[in-house]
């Protein structure tokens, strides 16, 4: 059976197939990813992005594209792992993002959060961040 490159997954004799390899843009993402396919979640990777300011002709001048959709709990989820300046960024997007699409669930996930997850799931989350060249510090994790 087929499976779809974006990280959709179909069922097979009531089973989920593992997806095509998704295009991630960071390791966190491919270890959140492999939590999900270990626990049989269907997820889609970057499914949609969500216009947050238009110019006055109309064109989308800003969005946010969440990282991950989990249909089945019609859930986005967002992971961040990066330096406050980036994570502040994207906290004034997602604020932004309620307010236009209140009804769209999503969930962030800080690098303190982030690392917690993956160590209740025997990663070394240090080690994952340190090798994809971000440095965890729990200070700007906020």
């Amino acid at each position: 059976m087929e499976t779809e490159s974006n990280g959709k997954r179909k069922r097979k004799n009531g089973v989920l197939t593992k997806p095509s390899p998704a295009p991630f843009v960071h390791q966190s993402e491919r270890d959140f990813a492999s939590i999900l396919d270990f626990y049989q979640i269907e997820w889609r990777y970057e499914p949609r992005t969500f216009p947050l300011e238009w110019d006055d002709q109309g064109n989308i001048l800003e969005s946010f594209t969440p990282d991950f959709y989990l249909p089945e709990l019609d859930l986005y989820v967002e992971l961040t792992t990066l330096k406050q300046s980036l994570v502040t960024k994207k906290n004034r997007k997602l604020r932004r993002m309620k307010e236009l699409y209140p009804d769209v669930n999503i969930k962030l996930f800080y690098g303190r959060d982030y690392r917690r997850l993956m160590a209740k799931y025997g990663f070394d989350p240090d080690q994952q961040l340190a090798a994809a060249g971000t440095q965890p510090t729990d200070s700007t994790d906020q």
